[in-house]
């Protein structure tokens, strides 16, 4: 069996964006939160999707959660507001849907 050599595509906050030949890999990369998600994460993951869809030699996504307790927890409680997650611009918004 062989190992994938996978390369960074883009330095992200808190995704991980590689590839390897046809196949680009995102990983949520918070495993202290169990890859909870907050707005940044989900940004990351809409610019890192939006690349592999541009990028006609890329044939496979996977998408994964760092560590080995959790693929997500789903979106991290500690930034939600009364109208949805609150990211960096102080706006709270369900941008999940946009993902």
């Amino acid at each position: 069996m062989t190992t994938a050599n996978w390369q960074q595509v883009k330095d992200y906050q808190e995704i991980i964006f590689e590839r390897a030949d046809k196949v680009a890999k995102i990983t949520m990369n918070r495993p202290k939160k169990l890859n909870a998600f907050t707005p940044v994460t989900i940004q990351e993951m809409i610019e890192a999707f939006a690349i592999c869809r541009d990028d006609s030699s890329i044939g496979v996504i996977i998408l994964t959660g760092a560590g080995d307790k959790a693929f997500s927890s789903g979106g991290d409680q500690t930034v939600r507001g009364n109208g949805g997650y609150v990211g960096p611009d102080h706006i709270a918004r369900l941008n999940v849907l946009d993902l």
